[in-house]
């Protein structure tokens, strides 16, 4: 083996090897294990929360198929409508040139092209994070097969009464021209205006102020409405009022809606602008008029004077006109909420438009009782209120879009407006019986890419056709996603897999939480504080990064600031930590909580994992290389200890992949593998090693061999590259048969041995009391000391004399003693191994003076760092106002602080005692 681990010159050679060989699809044999991966979009590179998930199902996958499964992790990507057509329009757009110029065939073709050149770029960059996903059955949401897929089941939903056309209000993004679902559209506070607006009576007896924040809207109002239990306004219910600038006049209305907290009490009703004003129109039978083009510019069934102007032009119109008329009362700054689409940020309008829906209830009241009599099943499980709650308030879904690139909706129209729905042309004129000369124009919207990703689970098995793999593997195992698109896409495949398979598409979900930088904030290029999963495994210097994360700016004004936090954060640049290290922090993280908080120091902390791993294995093979080994017929009581904790290890490993808990899972392994068997383990085999017999030595190295070789594939779902680099030399003196780790079987735990663990527990209790000793007194690790024992039990003089041969060197002693009850130990350093004294005399061992002095000057420090912790912990503002993970953070100082200070004032009254002889 090379001396210094090399993440770089390995994880390629290996992916590719496993590639090649086809190891990656599911066995002919075996319990199915499906997951289905989420597909990303077309237009993504891989981000950390990519990166996150993918891990989580890796493990699971390699997990599984080491376990004997027959293990099936479904890619695909998805077609990513909105997106992918705001990429290629850009693209066109610096040429001069837009869709409407190119038509729609020539479009929809630019986009293949421009899928073929640069989409899928996600899919090499998952293959460098090792995913051992089945490439032979790589689907795309617009792939032949499940696009057909996709027009069968609009097919069948429309012919079972439950997708329908309607005009109905909708999320309109007037930069895009489609509808959006509440989904799509993201709302957050920002500051604006309440102007307040004088609508006078037409009786001429004065006026009703109205407060709006949208006054353009205000040309398309068909009511004032008043809460009927407001007595300021009794008398107004069933008067008309002028409205402004319009030369109409509206009536006056009662609606328990209306809020009579809000501004004055008095609310204009737009039905054709709002989404509750549409329900109260329905309500009272009002009018609804649409004032706005489908570019948010101001249609002709305006006053004259404001057609054709932008929203926001025309808001400054109507209220320089509103002052000029001596209507416009006050304005007052206002903080709101201002929905904009998730796509192009453009503020999202409510929208007359007729539009295709999904008519829901019938769907979802089976989807609820399947996670209510447990045949799906969250992960946590608090995640079923959430579900539930959202579930019991679900509407009809807008399925159609604006666009061009997706699936186009599979209905045709008649010259009388007549709907004719089919798989294709002749399939909908067969269904409605049409003659070949009645000419049918298909209708030019597209579905919501959430339509097609609904029907993921089976569509990419094959289904319609019943193919095997769909027999074999639906429903799959377990859906891997984080809560932010439980109803984007986890409620919809629920219900439409029971709609059409007529099972569940899923027995589990398990729902992580979201990524975080250090500080807990979300990633995102506007904030310049993103981490590329791939910068984390290759590095990358400073200037590389600043200029990543500069580039690009929605908001280029921002850019001075990023690059003066980036070069504070990360002064060298980001070094190369690795695949491996990189995974096993994201196992690390996978705790039930909604944000997971990714600092590098925990990288960088797992890269020093592998090394210690890396360096294990080369003592082990140098150790052994030269020998041949066979199973031993006795074993030492430190082989017996490291073979039952190795069972424990797995058993508990086990148990938390199984329950989804890959936290404590890697947990389980870090501290078995840098504590029991690098620190212990490696240490307690020397003394054999280097003086046994040939018996003992063979027993010693098969042991550091075996534990190893199980310990590597107990690891190497979390850590693939590196624990098939070293099991491929591990193998050999083995005599291990196999190609690959990855389709080795997992370890399975056997019994445990407490009568070993025991003793060798109260070794290592003595070995840590004399390792404190040396280091609370400074002594120099190769001094040798005289050890003494005083009390304890028959118990611990028979485990000293089954380690005395081993002490000598583990605890660089020169000499033992076994001192009598009433000996005097006032002028030792004792460690309390249960009723046992450790003791190390130290007459003559020690210059007292030049202790107390250095004790002294950390006593003095540690003091003054505990007084600022109390100041702290005891300024109630801090302590209420501050994040609780900083209060918890200094809480946990203070305590550390205050042992410290202790420690240091027991040390100072201990060298007092001895320098007093």
């Amino acid at each position: 083996m090379d001396k210094s681990y090399a993440p770089a010159d390995i994880e390629k050679r290996w992916y590719e090897t496993w590639e090649k060989s086809a190891a990656f699809g599911p066995a002919d044999h075996g319990t199915p294990y499906c997951i289905m991966l989420p597909p990303p979009n077309v237009t993504g590179s891989l981000h950390m929360g990519h990166a996150f998930q993918d891990t989580i199902m890796d493990v699971l996958t390699r997990y599984h198929r080491m376990r004997g499964d027959a293990a099936l992790w479904q890619p695909g990507m998805d077609h990513a409508g909105i997106a992918t057509q705001m990429v290629v329009e850009r693209q066109l757009g610096e040429k001069g040139v837009s869709r409407h110029d190119l038509g729609r065939e020539a479009f929809v073709q630019a986009v293949w092209d421009w899928k073929e050149e640069s989409g899928g770029r996600i899919q090499n960059q998952m293959r460098r994070l090792g995913v051992s996903v089945d490439w032979e059955h790589d689907c795309f949401t617009m792939d032949e097969h499940l696009s057909d897929a996709v027009k069968k089941v609009f097919v069948d939903l429309y012919e079972d009464k439950l997708i329908y056309r309607g005009k109905r209000l909708v999320n309109w993004d007037p930069v895009l021209h489609t509808a959006l679902s509440d989904l799509e559209v993201m709302s957050e506070e920002e500051n604006g205006k309440l102007w307040h607006i004088r609508y006078p009576r037409t009786d001429g007896k004065g006026h009703v102020v109205v407060a709006t924040t949208r006054p353009e809207t205000l040309l398309g109002d068909t009511a004032v409405a008043v809460n009927p239990e407001d007595e300021r306004y009794a008398d107004l219910v069933g008067l008309e009022l002028e409205l402004p600038l319009t030369g109409r006049s509206i009536p006056v209305i009662a609606d328990d809606y209306v809020d009579q907290e809000f501004g004055t009490g008095c609310v204009k009703i737009t039905p054709a602008h709002d989404f509750n004003d549409y329900e109260i129109g329905k309500r009272h039978d009002l009018p609804v008029i649409n004032v706005l083009n489908d570019d948010a510019t101001l249609n002709d069934d305006t006053p004259q004077a404001y057609r054709g102007l932008d929203r926001f032009e025309a808001r400054e119109r109507v209220v320089a006109d509103l002052e000029a008329a001596g209507l416009l009362e006050k304005i007052e700054n206002h903080r709101m909420m201002v929905p904009r689409g998730d796509r192009s940020q453009a503020i999202v309008e409510p929208y007359l438009t007729d539009q295709w829906y999904v008519k829901i209830e019938p769907l979802a009241k089976p989807a609820i009782e399947a996670v209510e009599t447990g045949r799906i099943r969250f992960v946590p499980e608090n995640w079923n209120r959430t579900y539930f709650d959202w579930m019991h308030r679900i509407e009809d879904w807008c399925i159609s879009r604006q666009l061009w690139w997706g699936h186009r909706i599979p209905a045709w129209y008649d010259p009388d407006g007549g709907i004719h729905v089919g798989t294709d042309e002749e399939d909908a004129r067969n269904r409605s019986g049409l003659a070949p000369d009645i000419p049918l124009r298909q209708d030019e919207d597209v579905l919501d890419t959430w339509f097609s990703s609904a029907l993921w689970p089976f569509t990419t098995l094959g289904w319609p056709e019943r193919t095997g793999r769909l027999e074999r593997f639906y429903p799959s195992s377990v859906l891997v996603t984080g809560f932010d698109i439980i109803f984007f896409w986890v409620a919809r495949m629920i219900m439409l897999g029971l709609r059409f398979m007529e099972d569940v598409p899923f027995r589990e979900v398990y729902i992580h939480g979201l990524i975080r930088d250090g500080h807990g904030q979300k990633m995102s290029k506007s904030k310049g504080n993103v981490l590329d999963p791939l910068d984390l495994i290759d590095g990358i210097d400073l200037e590389s990064l600043v200029a990543k994360r500069t580039t690009g700016l929605m908001q280029p004004q921002m850019a001075p600031a990023i690059e003066k936090a980036t070069r504070k954060e990360f002064p060298d640049g980001i070094p190369a930590y690795g695949c491996d290290a990189l995974r096993f922090t994201f196992a690390a993280l996978a705790t039930t909580g909604r944000n997971i908080r990714f600092e590098l120091g925990r990288i960088e902390g797992y890269r020093n994992f592998c090394n210690k791993l890396w360096n294990a294995a080369r003592f082990v093979l140098m150790q052994t290389e030269s020998h041949s080994v066979s199973i031993p017929e006795k074993r030492s009581i430190a082989d017996r200890w490291i073979i039952s904790r190795t069972h424990r290890m797995i058993t508990e490993v086990q148990q938390h992949i199984d329950s989804y808990r890959m936290d404590l899972a890697s947990q389980a392994l870090y501290e078995f593998i840098w504590n029991e068997y690098c620190d212990w383990y490696l240490e307690l085999s020397k003394p054999a090693l280097l003086g046994g017999d040939e018996q003992a030595r063979n027993a010693t190295r098969y042991t550091l061999l075996q534990v190893l070789e199980v310990t590597l594939r107990t690891l190497h779902p979390f850590m693939p590259f590196i624990t098939e680099e070293i099991w491929q030399r591990v193998k050999v003196p083995l005599g291990i048969d196999g190609d690959s780790i990855m389709m080795q079987p997992y370890p399975t735990p056997e019994g445990v041995d407490p009568e070993a663990e025991q003793a060798i527990d109260w070794l290592k209790q003595v070995l840590l009391g004399i390792r404190r000793i040396r280091s609370d007194l400074d002594l120099a690790p190769a001094l040798e000391l005289a050890v003494e024992f005083q009390g304890g039990g028959q118990s611990d003089q028979g485990y000293f004399e089954l380690f005395k041969p081993a002490l000598g060197s583990l605890a660089r002693a020169h000499s033992f003693d076994w001192l009598g009850d009433e000996a005097d130990t006032s002028k030792h350093a004792v460690a309390l191994v249960g009723d046992l004294k450790v003791l190390i005399p130290l007459q003559g061992l020690v210059d007292v003076e030049a202790e107390l002095a250095r004790v002294g000057k950390q006593l003095s420090r540690e003091e003054g760092l505990l007084k600022q912790s109390r100041a702290k912990m005891g300024n109630t503002r801090f302590v209420e106002n501050a994040p609780p993970a900083v209060v918890k953070q200094e809480q946990e100082r203070l305590a550390t602080h205050e042992a410290n200070v202790q420690s240091f004032r027991d040390q100072i009254l201990q060298l007092e005692s001895l320098g007093r002889t």
